[in-house]
């Protein structure tokens, strides 16, 4: 071919020529992508990849810790990671995080302003991170189980549910699962016992929280936060603290199973924790072009509606939500009403003093001694 198309030329622009025509630059292509478990559409990253060209790497964890853990160590290997807002704030003072190039965003439009007015406590003026998807930390239960051990009364719609020790014993023998996540777990308690959910004081910590959990630890079978999906869809377990998202799969795989369990989803009365995770690229990433491609193909409004419907997740793209299923689009658990909206709360960053006080109460309380 060049034979004939590059007669006239010199050797050095036949060779550049060639170089160009044989190079597949996509598929050297690669993005490291680390992302909570359960978190995005079966076919977003293979629809991505075949777009693109772009060869994705993607890995899952369930707790923000460990992806802490990873991002203050350095040299994380990934170029797009999704943390909660809470943690996100802690870290972007550390330096972990690239700025936004938002020239490289055009889907940045879609975004919900309401929400990232929400985030700028987090993250002041948005300067870091993309909100991905968002929900609430309530009770799942399982309505049969849950109805024979405590009786057509059950408080399903109270943390009285499972932070008091006289109904979580009744609950003991069907399986009681709680995320395995201080900050919440803490903040649920503290809420319900009348205290700031953010509270500062060391104390509140160690002191009445901590008992509270050490009197309901007897009756607790693990502590996870991805284990429990498919335990709660499969009968395994009849109640857990945990993330609407996930409990509402769990009762769409028992339904899909049709195993006759029936999953339901409460945000007790008492109020509860709103968490928000977000996209963003670490300062070491060494793909940062296709991290960019990546989080902006999220952004696509079709692209994300896809992802809430098979995740049962709130996204912060507003863009998207004519394209999100009717049945979740007004579940009351995913978006939640006015009503609900005004009783939930977001964690706060806490001094580090505070978190190993709480750290250390957490592990005290996991080994129940």
């Amino acid at each position: 071919m060049f034979n004939h198309v590059n007669k006239g030329l010199s050797g050095a622009a036949v060779a550049m020529l060639m170089a160009i025509s044989t190079a597949s630059p996509a598929a050297d292509r690669t993005l490291h992508v680390y992302n909570w478990s359960d978190y995005i559409a079966p076919d977003t990253v293979a629809d991505f990849e075949k777009q693109t060209g772009i060869k994705v790497v993607y890995d899952v964890f369930d707790s923000n810790e460990v992806l802490e853990g990873k991002l203050m160590a350095g040299n994380t290997g990934y170029d797009v990671v999704v943390p909660s807002s809470s943690f996100l704030a802690r870290q972007l003072e550390s330096g972990v995080f690239q700025p936004l190039d938002r020239s490289k965003l055009p889907n940045y439009k879609n975004l919900d302003a309401d929400l990232l007015k929400k985030l700028e406590q987090h993250d002041p003026g948005n300067k870091y991170a993309i909100p991905y998807l968002w929900a609430t930390t309530g009770i799942g239960y399982n309505v049969e189980k849950v109805k024979a051990a405590l009786g057509k009364d059950a408080p399903v719609n109270s943390w009285d549910l499972v932070l008091k020790p006289e109904n979580l014993a009744k609950l003991k023998s069907c399986g009681v699962s709680f995320l395995d996540a201080p900050e919440e777990i803490f903040a649920t308690v503290l809420n319900y016992q009348g205290k700031d959910p953010n509270s500062s004081d060391a104390k509140d910590y160690s002191g009445a929280a901590t008992d509270l959990l050490l009197k309901l630890r007897p009756s607790i079978r693990y502590f996870h936060s991805s284990q429990y999906i498919n335990d709660l869809a499969n009968g395994n377990t009849c109640v857990a603290i945990g993330w609407a998202g996930d409990i509402l799969q769990a009762k769409n795989r028992a339904l899909a199973a049709k195993n006759g369990v029936e999953i339901a989803y409460s945000i007790p009365k008492e109020g509860a924790l709103a968490f928000f995770d977000t996209l963003a690229v670490p300062k070491d990433a060494k793909n940062v072009d296709e991290a960019w491609q990546f989080i902006n193909y999220l952004l696509e409004p079709k692209v994300m509606a896809n992802i809430s419907n098979a995740v049962f997740y709130a996204s912060g793209n507003k863009a998207s939500l004519p394209f999100v299923d009717a049945a979740i689009r007004n579940n009351p658990g995913v978006y939640p009403p006015a009503d609900v909206m005004a009783k939930l709360f977001i964690l706060k960053v806490q001094e580090p003093k505070l978190d190993r006080v709480r750290t250390r109460a957490w592990t005290k309380v996991k080994s129940g001694q």
